[in-house]
């Protein structure tokens, strides 16, 4: 299984396409997609309460074949630590849980401000998409840099770490969608029809969301 954190604040297609993509390109049975309650790199930035992103969240998982939303981040205490998450999901799943981490380059690189990071690697694969702007060849570095023991399969951008799950680059479509963006579009009264789904589009409509960030 993958799993994809975030905000999702709001979900869009950016986030949709690369789970979608990945997923499937990895042969995935499913991809949960698990919206953070208390996001910790993000305290003191204001944040749509977790019960709007996590209906976002599923109207915009629909149509796929894969995906789909976990709730569990919003049914626990505290702040949403990755660590956390995944001892939850092993222990929900089962200790042979095949769980596949997947997250961009640019989160990848700041790995060591998480909590516990490098007991990360015991839970699941590490799936890194390359954004925008990233160089690849920096991921690389940062990858064999993280420890000393990692050691490269056979095949291009696929290594194994000390735990024996592995780290995949996996290069996907880029869409270059900002939600900071979308956010400030939909608080201006600016159209984010193509941004994201329809249904979620409606959604936001439906409960104002966003009003306040046109005004910034």
């Amino acid at each position: 299984m993958g799993i994809l954190g975030g905000t999702f604040d709001p979900i869009h297609f950016g986030h949709l396409r690369t789970a979608q993509e990945v997923g499937h390109a990895m042969g995935m049975e499913k991809v949960f997609l698990i919206p953070a309650a208390s996001p910790p790199h993000k305290s003191g930035e204001p944040v749509t309460a977790f019960r709007h992103r996590l209906a976002m969240a599923r109207l915009g998982v629909e149509p796929s074949d894969i995906l789909e939303v976990l709730d569990l981040e919003g049914r626990r205490a505290g702040p949403s630590y990755s660590l956390d998450t995944l001892r939850q999901l092993k222990s929900q799943f089962g200790p042979t849980a095949d769980i596949c981490f997947m997250l961009g380059s640019d989160a990848f690189l700041d790995i060591r401000t998480w909590k516990g990071y490098e007991k990360l690697f015991d839970y699941a694969h590490f799936v890194l998409i390359p954004r925008p702007g990233y160089d690849i060849e920096t991921l690389r570095d940062f990858i064999f840099a993280l420890d000393a023991s990692m050691e490269q399969t056979g095949e291009k951008d696929i290594y194994t770490m000390p735990s024996g799950n592995r780290v995949i680059i996996c290069k996907s479509t880029l869409i270059d969608i900002s939600a900071t963006n979308i956010r400030r579009l939909a608080g201006s009264g600016q159209s984010i029809t193509f941004l994201v789904p329809e249904a979620v589009r409606n959604y936001i409509l439906e409960k104002g969301l966003y009003r306040a960030h046109g005004k910034s």
